[in-house]
């Protein structure tokens, strides 16, 4: 395990729900129960540094990415939610454009743990993890269980991975 330096990681949190974003949309704010998004905002602590509920939308995700590097000094965004296979589900497909450099180990890994989990429906996630602009992004499914498989290899390997992006 490698944790060098996760004390200087300010994470950014995008969940990507349209069901939840019309609730947001509607004042429902008691409904909205993104567990997803509130388990890895209390997991990370006073590392989340930005969090927002959006739209499964291409250009909004885009929009949020660039804002969280640009305006929120985030080295490390956690997206959850979007990486399905029905037609709303963007994420993947914005992020494989955006990505200067992808990690497909964390792909592997992820999917390997979420075998002994869930079995083959593991196929049907396209999570990922990547680089853009100098800024490491992890994309995983937006179920609750998804998030408690994702977030150890996330906090044991993103101060690694931000101390070679620093190099």
């Amino acid at each position: 395990m490698h944790n060098k330096n996760n004390e200087n990681i300010n994470y950014g949190i995008i969940t990507v729900s349209d069901s939840r974003y019309k609730l947001l949309l509607e004042n429902k704010y008691e409904e909205i129960n993104d567990k997803s998004g509130e388990y890895i905002k209390k997991e990370l602590n006073n590392s989340v540094k930005a969090y927002n509920l959006i739209p499964d939308n291409k250009d909004i995700l885009k929009g949020t990415i660039d804002h969280f590097i640009d305006f929120c000094n985030i080295n490390c965004i956690i997206i959850t939610g979007g990486t399905g296979i029905s037609n709303r589900d963007n994420t993947p497909d914005i992020l494989n454009k955006l990505y200067n450099k992808e990690l497909p180990g964390f792909k592997i890994i992820f999917h390997k743990l979420s075998y002994n989990e869930i079995g083959l429906s593991t196929i049907l996630s396209r999570s990922s993890a990547g680089i853009y602009k100098n800024t490491l992004i992890y994309s995983i499914p937006g179920s609750l269980g998804a998030c408690k498989t994702a977030l150890p290899i996330i906090k044991s390997e993103t101060g690694h991975i931000l101390n070679h992006l620093s190099e």
